[in-house]
Protein backbone atom coordinates (compact mmCIF):
# COMPACT_ATOMS: atom_id res chain seq x y z
CA UNK A 1 0.00 0.00 0.00
CA UNK A 2 1.16 3.30 -1.02
CA UNK A 3 0.32 7.13 -0.08
CA UNK A 4 -2.08 7.58 -2.71
CA UNK A 5 -3.29 10.61 -4.77
CA UNK A 6 -7.23 10.81 -3.83
CA UNK A 7 -9.18 12.37 -6.96
CA UNK A 8 -12.42 14.06 -5.41
CA UNK A 9 -15.17 14.13 -7.57
CA UNK A 10 -17.68 17.24 -7.78
CA UNK A 11 -20.72 17.38 -9.44
CA UNK A 12 -21.21 19.34 -12.46
CA UNK A 13 -23.38 22.08 -10.81
CA UNK A 14 -21.35 22.24 -7.76
CA UNK A 15 -17.30 23.55 -6.98
CA UNK A 16 -17.19 21.86 -4.67
CA UNK A 17 -17.49 18.45 -2.42
CA UNK A 18 -19.53 18.12 0.16
CA UNK A 19 -20.92 14.30 1.26
CA UNK A 20 -22.02 12.31 3.88
CA UNK A 21 -19.49 8.58 4.46
CA UNK A 22 -21.03 5.32 6.22
CA UNK A 23 -18.13 3.73 4.84
CA UNK A 24 -15.13 3.41 7.09
CA UNK A 25 -12.58 1.98 5.11
CA UNK A 26 -13.43 3.96 1.62
CA UNK A 27 -10.45 5.99 2.31
CA UNK A 28 -8.81 3.75 4.59
CA UNK A 29 -5.01 4.67 4.02
CA UNK A 30 -2.76 6.78 3.75
CA UNK A 31 -3.48 9.32 1.26
CA UNK A 32 -2.91 13.35 0.15
CA UNK A 33 -5.12 15.76 -2.58
CA UNK A 34 -5.23 18.99 -3.67
CA UNK A 35 -8.25 19.89 -2.22
CA UNK A 36 -8.32 21.25 1.35
CA UNK A 37 -10.48 18.49 3.79
CA UNK A 38 -12.89 19.64 6.86
CA UNK A 39 -14.34 16.42 7.96
CA UNK A 40 -16.63 15.72 11.30
CA UNK A 41 -16.79 12.65 12.70
CA UNK A 42 -20.69 11.92 13.92
CA UNK A 43 -19.80 8.47 15.11
CA UNK A 44 -16.84 6.00 15.20
CA UNK A 45 -13.50 6.17 16.38
CA UNK A 46 -9.83 4.75 15.66
CA UNK A 47 -6.36 6.11 15.45
CA UNK A 48 -5.44 9.81 13.34
CA UNK A 49 -2.56 10.22 11.19
CA UNK A 50 -1.88 13.82 10.04
CA UNK A 51 1.65 15.14 8.50
CA UNK A 52 3.62 13.47 11.34
CA UNK A 53 0.88 13.73 14.12
CA UNK A 54 -0.38 10.44 15.62
CA UNK A 55 -4.06 10.65 18.10
CA UNK A 56 -6.92 8.74 18.29
CA UNK A 57 -10.09 10.44 16.97
CA UNK A 58 -13.67 10.43 17.91
CA UNK A 59 -17.40 11.19 17.63
CA UNK A 60 -18.29 14.70 17.20
CA UNK A 61 -13.94 15.82 16.19
CA UNK A 62 -13.91 18.07 13.37
CA UNK A 63 -10.52 18.53 11.62
CA UNK A 64 -9.07 20.35 9.13
CA UNK A 65 -6.58 19.15 6.68
CA UNK A 66 -4.48 21.22 4.37
CA UNK A 67 -3.63 20.99 1.27
CA UNK A 68 -1.66 18.00 0.32
CA UNK A 69 -1.00 17.51 3.71
CA UNK A 70 -1.25 13.29 4.08
CA UNK A 71 -3.53 11.64 6.45
CA UNK A 72 -5.43 8.70 7.39
CA UNK A 73 -8.27 7.71 8.81
CA UNK A 74 -7.97 4.14 10.49
CA UNK A 75 -11.36 3.41 12.18
CA UNK A 76 -11.28 0.71 15.05
CA UNK A 77 -11.81 -3.16 14.07
CA UNK A 78 -15.46 -2.98 15.39
CA UNK A 79 -16.28 -0.55 12.87
CA UNK A 80 -14.72 -2.43 10.05
CA UNK A 81 -17.02 -5.56 10.66
CA UNK A 82 -19.72 -6.34 8.10
CA UNK A 83 -21.86 -8.27 10.98
CA UNK A 84 -21.45 -5.37 13.36
CA UNK A 85 -24.42 -3.07 14.12
CA UNK A 86 -21.40 -0.30 14.88
CA UNK A 87 -21.80 2.44 12.26
CA UNK A 88 -19.32 4.94 11.24
CA UNK A 89 -20.54 8.07 9.98
CA UNK A 90 -18.90 11.15 8.71
CA UNK A 91 -19.76 14.55 7.03
CA UNK A 92 -16.67 15.55 4.86
CA UNK A 93 -16.25 18.66 2.47
CA UNK A 94 -13.53 18.81 0.32
CA UNK A 95 -12.34 22.40 -1.71
CA UNK A 96 -9.63 23.64 -3.64
CA UNK A 97 -8.67 26.53 -1.90
CA UNK A 98 -9.10 28.87 -5.34
CA UNK A 99 -12.24 27.37 -6.52
CA UNK A 100 -14.09 31.42 -5.42
CA UNK A 101 -11.29 32.35 -7.92
CA UNK A 102 -7.54 32.98 -7.80
CA UNK A 103 -7.92 37.06 -6.03
CA UNK A 104 -10.79 35.91 -3.74
CA UNK A 105 -7.88 34.93 -0.63
CA UNK A 106 -5.59 38.06 -1.45
CA UNK A 107 -8.81 40.82 -0.77
CA UNK A 108 -8.24 42.70 2.41
CA UNK A 109 -11.41 41.41 4.22
CA UNK A 110 -9.90 37.77 3.42
CA UNK A 111 -6.78 37.86 5.41
CA UNK A 112 -8.60 36.12 8.28
CA UNK A 113 -9.50 33.14 5.73
CA UNK A 114 -6.05 33.31 4.29
CA UNK A 115 -4.70 32.68 7.61
CA UNK A 116 -6.50 29.58 8.53
CA UNK A 117 -5.81 27.58 5.38
CA UNK A 118 -2.38 28.62 5.83
CA UNK A 119 -2.80 27.35 9.16
CA UNK A 120 -4.28 24.32 7.93
CA UNK A 121 -1.60 22.73 6.23
CA UNK A 122 -0.41 21.22 9.66
CA UNK A 123 -4.20 20.05 10.36
CA UNK A 124 -6.21 21.75 12.97
CA UNK A 125 -8.57 20.06 15.41
CA UNK A 126 -11.66 21.29 16.52
CA UNK A 127 -13.42 20.55 19.24
CA UNK A 128 -15.83 20.98 22.08
CA UNK A 129 -18.40 24.45 21.37
CA UNK A 130 -16.66 25.20 18.00
CA UNK A 131 -16.45 21.94 17.17
CA UNK A 132 -20.55 22.06 17.82
CA UNK A 133 -21.00 25.16 15.52
CA UNK A 134 -19.07 24.00 12.65
CA UNK A 135 -20.79 20.50 12.65
CA UNK A 136 -24.09 22.34 12.01
CA UNK A 137 -22.70 24.71 9.61
CA UNK A 138 -21.34 21.64 7.61
CA UNK A 139 -24.66 20.13 7.75
CA UNK A 140 -26.47 23.44 6.43
CA UNK A 141 -23.70 23.18 3.08
CA UNK A 142 -24.75 19.26 2.26
CA UNK A 143 -28.47 20.19 2.50
CA UNK A 144 -28.40 23.81 0.60
CA UNK A 145 -27.34 24.38 -2.58
CA UNK A 146 -26.55 27.39 -4.88
CA UNK A 147 -24.80 30.36 -3.38
CA UNK A 148 -26.02 29.37 0.44
CA UNK A 149 -23.98 26.06 0.04
CA UNK A 150 -21.18 28.51 -0.61
CA UNK A 151 -22.02 31.14 2.37
CA UNK A 152 -22.37 27.92 4.63
CA UNK A 153 -18.97 26.56 4.27
CA UNK A 154 -17.05 30.70 4.49
CA UNK A 155 -19.28 30.40 7.67
CA UNK A 156 -17.27 27.25 8.80
CA UNK A 157 -14.36 28.43 8.11
CA UNK A 158 -14.63 31.54 9.70
CA UNK A 159 -16.07 29.90 12.68
CA UNK A 160 -12.81 28.27 12.79
CA UNK A 161 -10.81 31.18 12.06
CA UNK A 162 -12.23 32.92 15.41
CA UNK A 163 -12.12 30.12 17.84
CA UNK A 164 -8.93 30.71 19.81
CA UNK A 165 -8.86 27.14 21.07
CA UNK A 166 -7.83 25.41 18.28
CA UNK A 167 -5.16 22.12 18.47
CA UNK A 168 -2.23 21.91 15.79
CA UNK A 169 -1.87 18.93 14.77
CA UNK A 170 1.52 18.48 12.62
CA UNK A 171 4.77 19.76 13.71
CA UNK A 172 5.99 22.96 11.86
CA UNK A 173 9.28 20.99 10.69
CA UNK A 174 7.34 18.50 8.77
CA UNK A 175 7.79 17.85 4.97
CA UNK A 176 6.14 15.55 3.07
CA UNK A 177 7.59 13.43 0.68
CA UNK A 178 4.54 12.64 -1.71
CA UNK A 179 6.95 10.25 -3.78
CA UNK A 180 5.34 6.69 -4.34
CA UNK A 181 8.43 4.55 -3.53
CA UNK A 182 9.26 5.67 -0.27
CA UNK A 183 5.59 6.04 1.07
CA UNK A 184 4.93 2.25 0.13
CA UNK A 185 7.18 1.68 3.28
CA UNK A 186 5.43 3.87 5.39
CA UNK A 187 2.09 2.13 4.68
CA UNK A 188 3.68 -1.19 5.45
CA UNK A 189 5.15 0.20 8.53
CA UNK A 190 1.55 1.85 9.52
CA UNK A 191 -0.36 -1.13 8.35
CA UNK A 192 1.78 -3.97 10.36
CA UNK A 193 2.27 -1.45 13.56
CA UNK A 194 -1.51 -1.44 13.84
CA UNK A 195 -2.18 -5.24 13.45
CA UNK A 196 0.18 -6.00 15.87
CA UNK A 197 1.25 -3.31 18.23
CA UNK A 198 -0.71 -5.47 21.57
CA UNK A 199 2.59 -8.19 21.52
CA UNK A 200 6.18 -7.32 21.06
CA UNK A 201 7.63 -5.74 17.90
CA UNK A 202 11.29 -6.59 17.31
CA UNK A 203 12.82 -4.27 15.59
CA UNK A 204 14.47 -6.52 12.76
CA UNK A 205 10.61 -7.71 12.50
CA UNK A 206 9.80 -4.05 11.46
CA UNK A 207 12.87 -3.62 9.33
CA UNK A 208 11.88 -6.66 7.33
CA UNK A 209 8.63 -5.20 7.02
CA UNK A 210 10.55 -1.91 5.46
CA UNK A 211 12.92 -4.03 3.23
CA UNK A 212 15.49 -2.69 5.34
CA UNK A 213 18.37 -3.31 7.90
CA UNK A 214 17.40 -2.41 11.79
CA UNK A 215 20.05 0.52 11.28
CA UNK A 216 19.17 1.68 8.27
CA UNK A 217 15.36 1.10 8.91
CA UNK A 218 15.99 3.58 12.67
CA UNK A 219 17.46 6.43 10.45
CA UNK A 220 14.81 5.68 7.70
CA UNK A 221 11.80 6.37 10.29
CA UNK A 222 13.48 9.43 12.69
CA UNK A 223 13.97 11.15 9.21
CA UNK A 224 10.62 10.31 7.82
CA UNK A 225 8.58 10.95 11.08
CA UNK A 226 10.57 13.00 13.45
CA UNK A 227 10.46 10.41 16.19
CA UNK A 228 12.17 7.03 16.73
CA UNK A 229 9.86 3.92 15.96
CA UNK A 230 9.62 3.09 19.68
CA UNK A 231 7.76 6.32 20.27
CA UNK A 232 5.78 5.80 17.39
CA UNK A 233 4.71 2.62 19.02
CA UNK A 234 4.28 3.76 22.50
CA UNK A 235 2.14 6.86 21.16
CA UNK A 236 0.08 3.59 19.13
CA UNK A 237 -0.66 2.24 22.33
CA UNK A 238 -1.23 5.00 24.79
CA UNK A 239 -3.74 6.03 22.25
CA UNK A 240 -5.12 2.65 22.59
CA UNK A 241 -4.98 2.70 26.34
CA UNK A 242 -7.18 6.24 25.81
CA UNK A 243 -10.07 4.02 24.23
CA UNK A 244 -10.14 1.50 26.55
CA UNK A 245 -10.43 4.20 29.59
CA UNK A 246 -13.75 5.74 27.40
CA UNK A 247 -14.68 2.05 27.23
CA UNK A 248 -14.63 1.89 31.09
CA UNK A 249 -15.05 -1.76 31.06
CA UNK A 250 -11.75 -3.04 32.68
CA UNK A 251 -9.24 -1.54 34.82
CA UNK A 252 -6.26 0.82 34.36
CA UNK A 253 -3.99 -2.66 35.43
CA UNK A 254 -5.85 -4.88 32.75
CA UNK A 255 -6.05 -2.04 30.29
CA UNK A 256 -2.29 -1.43 30.95
CA UNK A 257 -1.25 -5.02 29.44
CA UNK A 258 -4.08 -5.29 27.28
CA UNK A 259 -2.67 -2.16 25.30
CA UNK A 260 0.97 -3.41 24.59
CA UNK A 261 2.74 -2.76 27.47
CA UNK A 262 4.17 -5.34 29.88
CA UNK A 263 4.91 -3.51 32.75
CA UNK A 264 2.73 -1.05 34.66
CA UNK A 265 5.34 1.43 35.99
CA UNK A 266 6.24 1.98 32.37
CA UNK A 267 2.89 2.37 31.14
CA UNK A 268 1.98 4.95 33.86
CA UNK A 269 5.22 7.10 33.14
CA UNK A 270 4.65 6.97 29.12
CA UNK A 271 0.52 7.82 29.40
CA UNK A 272 1.40 10.75 31.63
CA UNK A 273 4.03 12.08 29.36
CA UNK A 274 2.19 11.66 26.03
CA UNK A 275 -1.38 12.84 27.24
CA UNK A 276 -0.02 15.28 29.95
CA UNK A 277 -1.58 13.19 32.79
CA UNK A 278 -1.59 10.28 34.62
CA UNK A 279 -4.51 7.53 33.48
CA UNK A 280 -6.36 7.69 36.48
CA UNK A 281 -6.34 11.51 35.95
CA UNK A 282 -7.78 10.73 32.34
CA UNK A 283 -10.34 8.20 33.43
CA UNK A 284 -11.64 10.68 35.86
CA UNK A 285 -12.31 13.67 33.46
CA UNK A 286 -13.54 11.76 31.08
CA UNK A 287 -16.40 10.38 33.14
CA UNK A 288 -17.02 13.70 34.69
CA UNK A 289 -18.00 15.14 31.29
CA UNK A 290 -19.93 11.93 30.75
CA UNK A 291 -21.64 12.63 34.25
Amino acid sequence: MKLQLLKVATGPTNSFSVRQNMIPYMNNRWHFHPEVELIHFHKGSGMQFVGDSIMRFRPDDVVLVGANLPHYWRFDDVYLCDKNDDVAYTTTIHFMENFWGDRFLHLPENKQLKVLLDKAKRGILITGKAGQKVSKLMRKAHQTAGVHRIIALLKCLLAIAEEEQLTMLSSIGFQADLSDAENERINAIYEHTLSHFKRKIQLGEIADIAGMTPNSFCRYFKERTGKTYSQFLTEIRVGFACKLIVDNKMSIKQLCFESGFNNFSCFHKNFKQIMGKTPQAYQHEYLKVEV
